[in-house]
């Protein structure tokens, strides 16, 4: 590591202009933030503070809590940077905090510090690019109506286009106050400080090296734009105001802009959406050609799972949990995502972990986003740590949403009681059919009658039929219609269509079937039911079904002779729930969580 340099922050002025922008061109970036004129605009609301070290450029700004810093920049020695920050925090007491972080960013992150810094993302902070060309030409049936709206504003032909310069940047200003009267019943705090951050860019416009397009209806502007280079290939918008009454005054502009300003690069940078439902359907309805995923990273003693060490997860799985690797593969295939998976480092590896697979579950009428913990696991060598109690910890503060779970024997029940879980969604008796009696027999014991019925079904590779039910496999799609129908209540933890996949996929591995049933014998509505099964050994499982009781033990005889299995059971745990502090008024012991995933 070089000899510890000098880092001195101070507040962001037109002089830094030229050695940031040198430096920001060494790196090629290509998300919003890192222009200078950016941030430069927003330096009074976000305290905008700049520095350099070791060959980069660094830029802070006001966090929340404390202090987050852009990722370095230039050609020089980013890793020395990043531990002169970790210094720096440090003796404030505080934790180094990145923002925004690009793909390339995140790696070399993980890689230098493995285990340090949990890092995610945020849709609604991703970038919408789009090729020059496609909002030049709008060509194809998807922008149709984009072209309709521009020929109804191009109308009467009383319209035209001009560069923003000195001389109309006034009246753009003007345009700007009588679009913020439009927009009363609208305002917000984003919007004010917009209106502010905008007039600083028409103070600073030439100074700051921006371009901008002016749209006429008549002798009057109707909509401009703002923005400039972000990259040698890449031109970024940073405002964007039309009238709103005026049909096709945004497309106009829009197009006008990127066909005078931007027609020496591939791409157009329209930033992200902040999670406006309103400016996230416009901007999708211009079909983007990519998104660019911004993250932020934060010192953590837990972080999120990194996708190129699965071997390390496998390993750490199979010592827990004991499971052959195909059947983990199986898993991390299909239901592993990095920000789904948190870890705990030690000896620069993975030595702990726990999943939180997204779910939801009806509180009080309201479907919440939930979590399903599952596959918590510390290497043996690495126990008596409070690892996995860190990750529980961890994880309920992370994510601020109920956590379910399903402990598979007494001790981790007792285990997590100590953590705040409590018992939820209500244990099912166990019962078993053609076998020994259990503490509850719904369903009653197989008989001769039943045996002699079941001897006349021919047993095949195919299954066709059982009792007044057509069969056929299920898709994920069926089961969750089926499934949504017939459990949907208060507590019901319901899966998408993602996770139900995978439950298929996972017990027809486990040897298994799930079979959607179509009962016909109502002339008016076919009856539709799902049923998830696996052979194990002489038994068959009942994983999950939709028939009740009667209409299970009807079929039984049957397809236990097409298994091969002599007795049936099925075997709901009910759960576990841990609520977060806005959720307190509930009765957690209510609903249905049956399908656990593995």
């Amino acid at each position: 590591m070089p000899e510890q340099e000098k880092l001195i922050f101070h507040t962001i002025s037109l002089d830094d202009r030229n050695w940031i922008n040198d430096k920001l061109k060494e790196d090629h970036l290509e998300v919003c933030e890192y222009t200078f004129a950016n941030n430069f605009v927003w330096s009074k609301v976000y305290n905008v503070q700049v520095g350099s070290a070791y060959g980069c450029g660094v830029i802070r700004y006001r966090g929340q809590e404390n202090y987050q810093y852009s990722f370095p920049f230039g050609n020089g020695d980013k890793r020395a940077m990043i531990e002169h920050l970790r210094k720096i925090c440090a003796v404030h007491g505080h934790k180094l905090d990145f923002y925004p972080l690009t793909e390339k960013c995140r790696r070399k992150l993980m890689d230098w510090f493995p285990g340090m810094f949990e890092i995610c993302s945020n849709r609604d902070k991703f970038d919408y690019v789009y090729t020059v060309e496609k909002l030049s030409t709008l060509k194809g049936k998807k922008l149709h109506g984009k072209r309709n709206h521009i020929a109804r504003f191009m109308d009467d032909g009383d319209w035209h286009y001009e560069p923003l310069t000195e001389k109309n940047i006034d009246e753009c200003r003007q345009m700007a106050k009588d679009w913020t009267s439009l927009r009363t019943e609208k305002w917000n705090e984003e919007m004010a400080l917009e209106i502010s951050v905008l007039e600083v860019a028409c103070s600073n416009f030439n100074a700051l090296g921006l371009r901008g397009g002016v749209l006429y209806k008549g002798d009057k502007i109707v909509a401009f734009t703002i923005g400039e280079q972000l990259n040698t290939d890449t031109f970024v918008v940073h405002f964007e105001k039309a009238f709103p009454d005026l049909q096709g005054a945004y497309p106009m502009i829009n197009q006008q802009f990127v066909l005078h300003e931007a027609q020496s690069y591939q791409y157009v940078n329209r930033e992200e959406d902040t999670g406006d439902l309103g400016l996230r359907k416009a901007k999708l309805s211009y079909y983007p050609d990519f998104l660019v995923k911004k993250y932020t990273a934060v010192e953590s003693g837990v972080v999120f799972a990194d996708e190129r060490q699965k071997e390390y997860l496998i390993e750490l799985w199979n010592q827990c949990f004991g499971d052959d690797r195909q059947y983990i593969e199986l898993y991390l295939e299909n239901r592993f995502e990095t920000e789904n998976m948190f870890v705990i480092y030690e000896d620069n590896r993975p030595v702990s972990m726990a999943s939180l697979l997204p779910v939801q579950i009806t509180i009080n009428g309201n479907k919440e986003n939930a979590r399903y913990v599952y596959a918590v696991a510390t290497l043996p060598a690495y126990r008596n740590k409070g690892y996995a109690s860190k990750l529980i910890r961890h994880a309920a503060e992370r994510v601020k949403e109920p956590l379910i779970l399903q402990p598979a024997d007494r001790d981790l029940q007792e285990y997590y009681e100590k953590h705040g879980f409590v018992d939820a969604f209500g244990e099912s008796p166990c019962w078993i059919y053609a076998g020994k009696c259990t503490e509850t027999a719904s369903v009653p014991s197989i008989g001769e009658n039943d045996l002699r019925a079941a001897e006349t079904v021919s047993e095949q590779d195919e299954l066709d039929e059982l009792g007044n039910w057509s069969v056929a496999d299920a898709s994920e799609k069926e089961y969750k219609l089926v499934r949504d129908k017939a459990f949907e209540k208060e507590g019901y933890v319901e899966w998408d269509e993602q996770a139900i996949a995978y439950a298929i996929k996972e017990n027809l591995f486990c040897g298994g079937r799930t079979l959607l049933l179509t009962n016909m014998t109502n002339d008016k509505e076919a009856q539709r039911a799902v049923l998830m099964y696996r052979v194990e050994k002489d038994s068959l499982h009942i994983v999950e079904t939709t028939l009740n009781d009667k209409e299970l033990h009807e079929i039984l005889p049957e397809l236990l002779l097409h298994t091969g299995t002599t007795w049936a059971f099925e075997r709901n745990m009910g759960g576990m729930i841990l609520l977060p502090e806005h959720i307190s008024d509930w009765d957690y012991k209510e609903g249905y969580l049956g399908l656990t995933l593995g």
